[in-house]
């Protein structure tokens, strides 16, 4: 299997352990918060499992679906950290629409963001550089 579904298979566990760790109490702090930084809802579960589940299917369909999964998936993520970092809400959940700008600190903002920065830009590069070289696709 090559590294671009490889790392496909990485998403869709990552994503679903997202999903499983937002319900185990000993990640809240008392106010409900996960890592004691932000509280997951019913959109944000649905987010997560729905980008999981597509990495799960782009993986094991082949390394043209990965690929694409990582083209769309990866600009959209890195976009929704960005919007997210400048207003306190990001628009994949649908935050920015049901709450508007939130009134957090830059701290708040930066490490509830860094995740979504970080695998999109890492789903970013992985379509678009890893994909390109010929070793992807052996």
């Amino acid at each position: 299997m090559d590294r671009v579904r490889k790392i496909a298979w990485g998403y869709f566990a990552g994503f679903i352990a997202v999903v499983a760790i937002g319900y185990v109490p000993g990640f809240h702090d008392a106010d409900g918060n996960l890592f004691g930084l932000f509280k997951l809802d019913l959109y944000d579960d649905s987010l997560h499992l729905a980008s999981g589940i597509w990495a799960g299917v782009a993986a094991w369909l082949s390394y043209r679906a990965s690929r694409g999964y990582f083209r769309l998936f990866g600009p959209l993520y890195f976009l929704d950290g960005v919007l997210g970092l400048i207003t306190g809400s990001g628009y994949l959940d649908g935050g920015i629409f049901l709450y508007g700008p939130l009134d957090l600190s830059l701290t708040i903002r930066f490490f509830a963001n860094l995740p979504h920065l970080l695998i999109g830009g890492f789903a970013i590069y992985t379509g678009y550089v890893l994909a390109r070289q010929p070793a992807a696709a052996s």
